[in-house]
């Protein structure tokens, strides 16, 4: 029975807490109900004569094995502390990546653990596909296996944690039992990581007749899916193309307004931008439809105009969804990706408007764009900027612009936008002290810009050097007046610009890096950090080899030897990317 006073604070709190909430509630009582059984329990045996040693082994494992898959350090970081907890422990505990993972070794792996995120349409990260790979072979075999599995991603995604479920199953699949189950975590995984890890080991160790997971209860009641992450509410209030009108580029530096901001440098805005207004038109045009007729669609309800403005991706369809569309139609309609008004056109539906409800529910969420957030918190206050570029393709012969980049570049100052700050644990500053080495061409700049501002206004007493490239210095020199002011104060000690267009010969930021070979590795040698920020395609793989091969030859090692060189800076958390 709860005092009066308690209970009204009680009964507000439930008042007031969603469904996930109140789901999560419940399992956290239920496990911590668990956890006083069980020290009572304890308590018990302890007076029936047994040491507090039994009692401890009965519930605790020797030996296990944490791996981590991460594509912007998150799942890394979640390891890492899982790793450092374990060992407080005393469980002896190898923490690896799976990129460094022997696979011969997961068959005779008894305990196991995995961290994985997902990126992009449901895809592993970059360093996990070797892994993600070996585990759907039908031939391994993993019947001594015992594992758990967290999944790392962003509910905003239509294929949320799909990377961490494929892997789940397939290591069941292979033999393997699953102990702990799925737990799958938004952008706010650190308020499920510390009471899944507690649960898990509870779990792992009841597995040998031992004493039932403390937290077993809480972790299955565990919301698979919820998210606390907070929507931002802002004004744009500058929107300006950095690029001089002779380039064939244009880049938008926006800011935002907003109030209470939390974020720090290396985090990502993420925006969920909305349809252009004449696809939404065309499509209610093919269709038919009521506009404003409304449509039960993923737990919430709309207006079939609001739908198709704000809530579903209308363009460039996956082909799942387009498979979809095909069945509904009783059509058949080649593997591609095409949009829905180029579907509505070619391959009309038959009953029109009753069709055209099931094409509704068939519709993915528009996914949210992430920008690489380019102001400083310190520096800046309630504003948060994004540096943007438009992103142009070409769909057949048709060149198209990206939904969001084309939207962004293009939004009237005095536009409310929501947004919502996307965490990178992997790609943060050091201590004040350290040194940093920023590589950054094109956009991949915006965090740098973020790095510098903040560590000019903390007063850091580390060196700061920027390698910033692109086409042509007179046109695509972003933030140049920035850079030079910061050159000039002495926040950024070293600058070295790659512009590509403006020789002969094409120069790129890899090629001013062996040009400052010994005086980059000098600084590596003294500690100092390095960053990678841009496309993963060539940018980040020919920066990564340019630095190896500046290792090899200022150390006189093989450039395998070098390679092991810059491992071991990543290990330390030295060697950092974020590329897209």
């Amino acid at each position: 029975m709860l005092v009066e006073a308690k209970k009204d604070i009680f009964s507000q709190l439930i008042k007031e807490a969603t469904h996930d909430e109140l789901v999560w509630m419940n399992g956290f009582l239920a496990g911590l109900l668990d956890q006083r059984s069980l020290a009572a329990g304890k308590a018990g045996a302890m007076a029936g004569g047994s040491s507090s040693a039994e009692v401890a082994g009965s519930a605790q494992i020797d030996k296990l094995t944490l791996l981590y898959a991460s594509e912007t350090g998150n799942a890394k970081s979640v390891a890492t502390k899982f790793a450092a907890a374990t060992k407080k422990r005393g469980i002896k505990t190898k923490l690896v990546s799976v990129e460094q993972y022997k696979l011969t070794d997961l068959a005779k792996e008894k305990y196991l653990l995995l961290v994985i995120s997902t990126q992009g349409d449901g895809e592993p990260p970059i360093t996990a596909v070797k892994f993600y790979n070996a585990v759907h072979d039908a031939n391994l075999k993993l019947d001594k296996l015992q594992f758990g599995v967290m999944a790392l991603g962003d509910s905003s995604y239509p294929l949320f944690c799909q990377a961490g479920e494929d892997v789940d199953k397939q290591l069941e699949l292979r033999g393997g039992t699953r102990k702990v189950p799925l737990q799958k975590c938004d952008t706010d995984y650190a308020s499920y990581a510390d009471s899944w890890l507690d649960a898990a080991l509870g779990l792992l160790a009841g597995s040998d007749g031992g004493a039932a997971a403390p937290s077993a209860k809480a972790l299955a009641k565990a919301p698979a899916a919820g998210s606390h992450k907070k929507i931002y509410e802002g004004t744009v209030i500058t929107n300006f193309n950095l690029n001089d009108r002779d380039s064939a580029k244009r880049t938008h530096h926006i800011e935002i307004e907003a109030e209470d901001l939390l974020y720090a440098p290396g985090d990502a805005l993420g925006l969920v931008p909305p349809n252009p207004k004449a696809v939404v038109e065309e499509i209610l045009s093919l269709t038919e439809v009521d506009a404003q007729s409304t449509i039960a669609w993923r737990d919430q309800t709309h207006s079939i105009e609001e739908l198709l403005s704000l809530k579903a991706q209308l363009l460039y369809l996956p082909e799942r969804v387009v498979r979809k569309y095909a069945d509904i139609a009783g059509q058949e309609i080649p593997d591609t990706r095409m949009s829905l008004v180029d579907l509505l056109k070619i391959y009309p539906l038959k009953n029109n408007q009753e069709d055209f409800q099931q094409v509704l529910q068939i519709l993915e969420p528009i996914a949210p764009r992430l920008y690489s957030i380019s102001s400083s918190p310190e520096a800046h206050g309630d504003e948060i900027h994004i540096t943007v570029a438009r992103d142009q393709f070409y769909v057949g012969d048709k060149k198209e612009t990206g939904l969001c980049s084309g939207y962004l570049i293009d939004v009237p100052v005095e536009t409310k936008v929501q947004f919502y700050i996307h965490p990178n644990k992997g790609f943060k500053l050091p201590p004040e002290d350290k040194d940093v080495i920023m590589i950054g061409p094109g956009t991949g700049v915006a965090p740098f810009r973020s790095f510098l501002f903040e560590r000019d206004a903390a007063g850091a007493e580390g060196r700061n050097w920027l390698f910033f490239g692109d086409q042509h210095i007179a046109s695509d020199f972003l933030y140049q007046t920035e850079i030079q002011a910061f050159l000039e104060t002495g926040v950024l000690t070293e600058f070295n610009g790659a512009f590509s267009r403006d020789q002969q010969n094409k120069v790129y930021v890899q090629d001013k890096m062996r040009e400052r070979g010994a005086e980059l590795f000098e600084w590596l040698e003294n500690g100092a950090y390095i960053y990678i920020c841009g496309a993963k395609e060539p940018m980040s793989f020919d920066v990564e080899k340019a630095l190896t091969e500046i290792i090899a030859t200022q150390k006189e090692l093989s450039f395998v030897e070098a390679t092991k060189y810059l491992d071991a800076l990543k290990e330390e958390g030295r060697f950092l990317k974020d590329v897209y």
